[in-house]
């Protein structure tokens, strides 16, 4: 079997990565610690990201005639991929967080819906919140004058409540007095 036999499957599995991709960061990952690369894997696979570890010249060839063609100028040295097919900035958020903690990590480049950005790029994408953060804080900040109007009508219900029963019993003290003052002059 040739070599190229070989070679094609995995540019194909590349090839099917970064088709459905909405986000590709490449990384240097050497001075990783076993401990170290084992915790980025796991909070990536978390985040639903596809992590893997190829040889440059298997991603030039998977990289060729896609928007990642862009990245070749990057594979130079040991490099991963990860890959994200649903969350535009998981990749870039996981591994931004990953790398303030293991300064090991390199950030090289990443292309984030057809867009490529270097390292300084992909840190400032990083620190973009996910989706389903931006759509709770959206959802809270629609809720908040609701529920502070439904907070303020139930304090003046209750207060209502209370006001329309002081008088309901201020009500028959006062007559009680103009009953006895009636009284009195009649005898």
């Amino acid at each position: 079997m040739a070599k190229v036999e070989l070679k094609q499957p995995i540019v194909e599995e590349i090839s099917g990565y970064i088709k459905e991709a909405q986000s590709v960061v490449l990384v240097d990952y050497r001075g990783l610690t076993v401990e170290q690369d084992t915790r980025l894997r796991k909070q990536l696979r978390e985040a639903g990201v596809t992590y893997k570890v190829y040889k440059n010249t298997m991603m030039n060839f998977a990289f060729k005639g896609t928007d990642c063609e862009a990245l070749t100028q990057y594979l130079e040295g040991p490099s991963a991929i990860a890959i994200s097919a649903t969350d535009a900035t998981a990749p870039a958020r996981v591994l931004g967080k990953f790398a303030k903690e293991a300064d090991k990590l390199e950030i090289k480049a990443g292309i984030v819906e057809g867009i490529v950005y270097d390292a300084k790029g992909i840190a400032s994408i990083a620190t973009i919140p996910s989706r389903e953060e931006l759509l709770s804080k959206l959802l809270g900040s629609i809720q908040s004058p609701i529920t502070n109007f439904a907070r303020v009508m139930n304090q003046l219900a209750e207060k209502g409540g209370a006001s329309d029963a002081a008088p309901a019993e201020a009500a028959p003290a006062a007559e009680a007095p103009a009953e006895e003052a009636a009284e009195t002059p009649a005898e």
